[in-house]
């Protein structure tokens, strides 16, 4: 039997989000999306869940918990070079903030087929327009963190776990 590959950083970083994600519906019942933005020297910068129903504020997404985090720990509101991870493709307010903050790249797990604005519904990243240019690479253990949340959904029906 063969061993299994290391994981790579998308991988590393992504099981990262996902724990975050897991504390969203752990500790606050909120949805289950978790999201860490690392610096290009491999560094946590911030962190964060979805928060919005807990905090009463609509703004309080995973992504944009992590950047407010960074950016106050930085100093800065320009976020450059770092890698944002998060396990549900970004909505258009996340991806403009994105854009806003000069994230070098984003990565993301599960596809947002109603609200995704980086590939989905949605491409405001790759739009020519803007100054400033984000990486998106989709897909970083998809079917995990597509499964918690569908479940999380699931259970709020009264329906059983898939």
């Amino acid at each position: 039997m063969q061993p299994s590959p290391p994981p790579t950083d998308d991988e590393h970083w992504m099981r990262h989000a996902l724990a975050l994600a897991d504390r969203a519906e752990r500790e606050d019942d909120e949805i289950p999306v978790g999201a860490v933005l690392v610096s290009a020297e491999g560094e946590v910068l911030g962190e964060g869940w979805n928060r919005n129903i807990t905090e009463c504020d609509p703004s309080a997404h995973a992504e944009i918990v992590a950047m407010r985090q960074a950016g106050a720990r930085l100093g800065n509101h320009r976020l450059l070079g770092a890698t944002l991870y998060v396990t549900l493709e970004p909505c258009a307010m996340c991806a403009m903030a994105m854009v806003h903050a000069r994230i070098a790249r984003l990565v993301y797990a599960a596809r947002d087929p109603k609200t995704g604005a980086c590939g989905s519904v949605f491409d405001l990243l790759a739009d020519p327009r803007h100054n400033h240019r984000v990486a998106v690479t989709g897909g970083v253990l998809a079917d995990e963190a597509g499964a918690r949340l569908t479940n999380y959904f699931r259970a709020k029906r009264g329906k059983p776990p898939l």
